[in-house]
């Protein structure tokens, strides 16, 4: 089966010792994406949030980087690929058990603004996982996510009571 992306909505608390689980949806995904119990996790450029992703992901990136320099070369602007590579490549790759348990690190967990609990994206070629108090300051396009993340979370507060 050919990897299909990364779709849907989901949220998972926080567990004890920095553990989280990464939810059955997007945990099939990552496992088919990645050949493995391998998740890629990096702060997202732009936004106040992590991404994650398969290992299958290096080659396109690996692709992103030579179209980027192409660019920049075409158009005469300066471009730093080691640079470059770094931000592209700097993503941590995380084992996560048969129950997609992992447990994140403190510095990701500091970049991302994560707290008691992640809300989870899906974006095609990977996902986001946000703190939902940070989605929630996301502007009207992403209205359809934060009615996502407020239904989810509110099921999952009353599961827990």
């Amino acid at each position: 089966m050919q990897f299909g992306g990364y779709s849907g909505q989901a949220y998972s608390p926080a567990g004890d010792k920095g553990r989280f689980v990464l939810p059955p949806l997007f945990r099939k995904a990552v496992k088919e994406s990645s050949d493995g119990r391998v998740l890629c996790l990096m702060k997202h450029p732009i936004w106040n949030c992590l991404v994650g992703f398969g290992l299958s992901r290096k080659e396109e990136l690996d692709a992103q980087l030579d179209r980027e320099e192409e660019i920049a070369v075409r158009v005469g602007k300066d471009f730093d690929r080691d640079t470059r590579a770094s931000q592209l490549f700097g993503f941590i790759e995380l084992p996560f058990d048969d129950s997609g348990r992992f447990v994140m690190p403190d510095h990701l967990r500091t970049l991302g603004r994560i707290e008691d609990g992640l809300y989870f994206q899906g974006g095609g070629r990977f996902f986001t996982l946000w703190n939902p108090a940070q989605l929630a300051e996301m502007g009207d396009d992403w209205a359809s996510a934060k009615a996502a993340c407020e239904s989810l979370l509110a099921d999952a507060k009353a599961k827990g009571k």
